[in-house]
């Protein structure tokens, strides 16, 4: 049986790791800090198929979502990764 990747179901919008370096400018254009980002947990679907990627992640790292949308086309939309939602 092969192993499923979420990330590539066409109802999951596109998951990227942000790197490290370009963490701050995001932050400084959206105004925000991570605390202000909405959450995504470490035990996500979505992040467990971005390890297999880029390797162990840890909480604190910025992760940019790429959403379609039927009128303003795509958009970004940002979350920080946690070790449990509540």
């Amino acid at each position: 049986m092969s192993k499923f990747n979420v990330l590539e179901h066409e109802i999951v919008p596109e998951h990227h790791l942000v790197p490290v370096e370009e963490e701050e400018s995001v932050l400084s254009r959206l105004n925000v800090t991570k605390d202000d980002l909405p959450k995504i947990g470490i035990n996500d679907p979505t992040i467990k198929a971005l390890e297999e990627i880029h390797g162990k992640l840890d909480p604190g790292r910025i992760i940019k979502i790429i959403r379609k949308s039927p009128t303003a086309g795509y958009y970004e939309y940002y979350r920080v990764i946690v070790k449990s939602v509540i």
